[in-house]
């Protein structure tokens, strides 16, 4: 027998967990850098109030990062309601679903520690952990994320299907991104992404409704109304 043919057996084993590695590795990193930057570009600076165009636009870019550098490693997920997307659609197995889940929940809490880490007390607050605005029913806040997820997930399909497009779909999914910040940040604060709620809301320990966004945008479109006088809030 050749010695190649004899290790063959052994080296397949080996190729596949090294595979495996580097996807979930990239989902953890992708996962990570992408809730230190979006949820960092809302926190409340008092010399720099963020802006809804500017979490769109910070969330745009962050979105087309982590997909640029996942997209060939892992299938740029970096959501798990992109992952179970891709579940439903017989796309991917149920133990690298639940692998992916799991290296994208543990990325999102790493990276909402890190931004606890180096941001003041005074301004981290609660590190836009997510809440239901009081105007806005849960059954609506559902409705609400539901279409903005939707969306997205189809653009992920669309972008990433070889029939119907080719290049990276880094531009096509962050810009789904940043439509629904434009639209969803003053119904919900707009999530999108259940990492993105998950991370934060292990750091301060607040689960309340994590899923659906409140976030400190809306808490400042709120203040600065109630500084103007009785007027319909956002």
């Amino acid at each position: 027998m050749e010695p190649g043919r004899c290790c063959l057996p052994k080296m397949l084993p080996c190729r596949f967990w090294t595979a495996i590695s580097k996807a979930l590795f990239a989902e953890f990193l992708a996962t990570g850098l992408y809730v230190f930057f979006g949820v960092g570009s809302a926190l409340r600076w008092p010399s720099a109030l963020p802006s809804v165009l500017q979490v769109a636009i910070t969330i745009n870019m962050a979105t087309a990062m982590a997909v640029q550098v996942t997209w060939k490693v892992s299938g740029a997920h970096v959501n798990p309601a992109v992952t179970l997307a891709f579940l439903v659609g017989s796309q991917i197995s149920l133990p690298r679903a639940v692998a992916y889940v799991a290296a994208q929940l543990a990325g999102a809490t790493v990276g909402a520690a890190l931004l606890y880490g180096v941001t003041p007390w005074d301004i981290r607050e609660t590190l836009g952990v997510n809440m239901v605005r009081d105007s806005i029913s849960t059954s609506q806040a559902v409705a609400v994320e539901v279409v903005l997820t939707l969306q997205m997930v189809l653009c992920v399909f669309a972008s990433t299907d070889s029939r119907q497009a080719s290049g990276s779909p880094a531009t096509v999914i962050a810009a789904s991104m940043a439509v629904g910040h434009l639209i969803g940040i003053y119904f919900t604060g707009c999530s999108m992404n259940p990492a993105r709620s998950f991370g934060p809301a292990v750091i301060v320990g607040k689960f309340t409704v994590h899923w659906v966004a409140r976030g400190f945008l809306a808490d400042q479109v709120n203040t600065r109304e109630a500084d103007r006088g009785p007027k319909a809030t956002l």
